[in-house]
This record gives structure tokens, sequence and C-alpha cells, in this order.
């Protein structure tokens, strides 16, 4: 047993709901379009403005054998919510690839930028892309951990 029984790290690190869980089917719904984060305004935290946000986006996959998953992200920010510019251009984070005689694949990809330049709010777009044409689907979903508060909450 620890002499001291916090964990300084859950005290002092904000975390939001960044990406709704949203389901992809190969060639269908879903598949290849861009989803839109959750706005998260950066003033908003109880330990005062942040500095720096990462986006932690997770999917769970369904896959045929060497057919894939890969998750694309981009990092926008706004001052009103409404107009968004994009900040971080968007990269593939994640690839997932099915086994032989295909598998259920899990995994995290990760997507940050300084908050230094950026407006009041910022939100993750994330586009699952399944390269299968026939039954393979996804769930992606997304949380953000900020760093760099200003002061202890």
């Amino acid at each position: 047993m620890y002499a001291l029984e916090r964990n300084v790290v859950v005290e002092t690190t904000p975390v939001a709901f960044a990406l709704a869980p949203t389901s992809a089917t190969a060639g269908g719904s879903g598949d290849s379009a861009a989803v839109n984060g959750t706005s998260i305004d950066v003033t908003g935290f109880s330990a005062g403005r942040v500095e720096s946000v990462g986006f932690l986006l997770g999917a769970t996959a369904t896959l045929a054998a060497t057919k894939t998953l890969t998750v694309g992200a981009k990092i926008q920010t706004s001052n009103d919510g409404a107009s968004w510019t994009d900040v971080k251009d968007a990269a593939t984070i994640l690839t997932l690839t099915g086994a032989t005689g295909g598998s259920a694949e899990t995994g995290v990809g990760k997507i940050g930028v300084s908050l230094e330049y950026c407006g009041r709010y910022v939100r993750v777009v994330a586009t699952p892309e399944l390269s299968a044409t026939g039954a393979d689907t996804a769930t992606i979903f997304g949380t953000a951990v900020f760093g760099g508060a200003h002061k202890k909450p």
C-alpha cells in the first residue's frame, strides 16, 4: 500500500467526452464518412484554460482475413462553436487488420495539438474506412485528455 492514497493524475487532468460511438459497415453506412466530434469549450474546466489536447479514438471491428479498418482524424478549432478551422491536418491514426479466417479486432489511436493558437472550442473529426466491400463492421468512439491546466482543480 502506498503512503499517499491520492491519484494526482486523475485529480488534475481534465478529460471530456469527444466522439459518440459511430458505426460503419463496409461499402455502406458510415464507411469513409467523416464524423464531427463533440464541441468542447477549453475554458470550461475548473482547472482553468488548458494548454494542449490529445484525442484518444478507440475502435472495435469485425474484419475478414487481411481486410482493414483505418481511422483518420483531424482537429478543428472555433471561436464561436459554429465556424470551424483545421488546426491539425488529417492523418491515419489507427489501422486494424483481420487475422486468418477473419477476426474481431480492437485498438486505440491518438492525435493531439497545442491549444496556444486555438479558439475557445475544439473538436476531433474522425473518418473510419473499411477496405472490404462485404460484411465487415466497425465502431469508433473518443475521449479528449487535456494537459497544462493553469491551476489545480
